[in-house]
């Protein structure tokens, strides 16, 4: 094996991004009120409450870091990730558009006059998987049919998720760039609406509803931060597929602090790593990479930035982090063995790679550039997002369970 294919991590700064510049891409994708408006509408949706936020603190001084804290989205409505955020207040979006009445409540969403001058509408996405999940379950919430594409490496218990809350999933042979191009294409032949948070020329609109959507959690943990007397992390971790995950929540921060934004640091998977290639070419346009994009990051096995969330992230990431499989797997074990008087959290592979990320960025002895260019010390307070919970039982379980994925036996460093 190549030793950078093996190597716990590998990283692109972004000579682009300038903490006092002002990004277009930002205020575009956030103009003022809008992230208010998301959280809004998601506190009217039945079942909504704020997922907890958990702090480290017996992990954060062992790794040197004066706090880490998780966002967890496991507990998001029951739905085990934070997806039906972006979903739900895309079709809020699309459906007031549609009926000519901006400022509708989830009640009036389910009046008969609205849905008569709505007519049948059947929303539609590919998917790695929980933003399936979280679209069939907003639309099944809202009354309409759904049709979820995804690959052909998806596993059966993400299949079995998405057709639970009432969507048709097909299949489609090829990884999931091909996914959503078979979606597009069904969806003109069909009339359906696609509902995806990866853009393409003439689709941006809902792209970036569902990226507005996505920035509620952060709404909240700043509440919850206040509540501790906190007034911002200094760093921020963000897990990456197509990247709009990533972008919305670098987009939040700026808009909110400017200048004095956390630092970011966008981690992708090494097999599926179009971020860091777009950053490694460095021209300011996304770069796509081939592939079968194999990786047990399910949800971020994507070959193909989005071009709306590249935008943000050229103007304003400090940072693209690749990590092989392996460093998620510790992660998930990490969060799963948490060390004594640390919170439990139950992570998924997708989910748990910022925290492997973070405990090689701070022990691995060929990361000590970036943890330095990073500032990571004991004045550190670190944000991590876990995106998703236990959402592949099977796969969870050959993880945590029985060790698959372990650290090379060159990187192994014992906390």
């Amino acid at each position: 094996m190549n030793p950078i294919d093996d190597a716990p991590l590998t990283w692109q700064k972004n000579p682009h991004a300038n903490p006092h510049a002002v990004s277009a891409a930002v205020h575009r994708l956030l103009p003022d009120g809008i992230t208010d408006a998301a959280r809004a509408f998601h506190a009217q949706i039945p079942g909504y409450e704020m997922t907890p936020l958990k702090r480290l603190p017996q992990l954060a001084a062992r790794l040197g870091l004066g706090s880490i804290w998780v966002k967890d989205e496991s507990k998001r409505m029951h739905l085990n990730a934070f997806k039906a955020l972006g979903g739900s207040f895309a079709i809020y979006r699309f459906i007031c558009q549609r009926a000519g009445r901006p400022n509708l409540s989830f009640a009036e969403l389910m009046s008969a006059d609205v849905r008569a001058a709505l007519g049948d509408i059947t929303f539609t996405s590919a998917t790695d998987g929980n933003h399936g999940k979280g679209l069939a379950w907003a639309a099944q919430t809202l009354g309409f049919p759904c049709v979820i594409y995804v690959h052909k490496n998806t596993s059966q218990a993400r299949i079995d998720a998405i057709a639970a809350y009432g969507a048709a999933v097909r299949v489609v042979d090829g990884n999931y760039d091909e996914a959503v191009r078979q979606c597009e294409r069904d969806a003109r032949a069909n009339g359906w609406q696609v509902v995806s948070d990866t853009s393409w020329p003439g689709y941006e609109d809902i792209p970036m509803w569902v990226m507005q959507g996505y920035t509620s959690l952060l709404g909240e943990t700043q509440e919850q931060f206040a509540a501790q007397g906190i007034l911002k992390p200094t760093h921020i971790f963000l897990q990456a597929g197509v990247g709009a995950f990533a972008a919305a929540m670098i987009a939040y921060y700026k808009k909110l602090f400017g200048a004095d934004a956390p630092l970011s640091v966008v981690v992708e998977p090494r097999a599926a790593a179009c971020l860091y290639e777009s950053m490694r070419v460095g021209d300011g346009q996304p770069h796509a990479v081939g592939g079968d994009l194999d990786t047990i990051m399910a949800g971020l096995a994507c070959g193909e930035p989005s071009p709306l969330a590249w935008q943000v992230l050229w103007d304003c990431a400090d940072f693209v982090v690749t990590a092989p499989d392996y460093v998620a797997a510790k992660g998930m074990r990490m969060y799963g063995v948490p060390l004594r008087g640390d919170p439990f959290v139950i992570s998924g592979e997708s989910g748990a790679v910022t925290l492997g990320a973070l405990a090689f960025i701070m022990q691995y002895e060929g990361a000590a550039a970036l943890r330095e260019q990073l500032r990571l010390d004991e004045n550190a307070r670190v944000l991590l997002i876990n995106t998703e919970g236990n959402t592949d039982p099977d796969y969870f379980r050959n993880v945590v369970w029985d060790g698959v994925w372990p650290v090379p036996e060159a990187y192994r460093r014992p906390l």
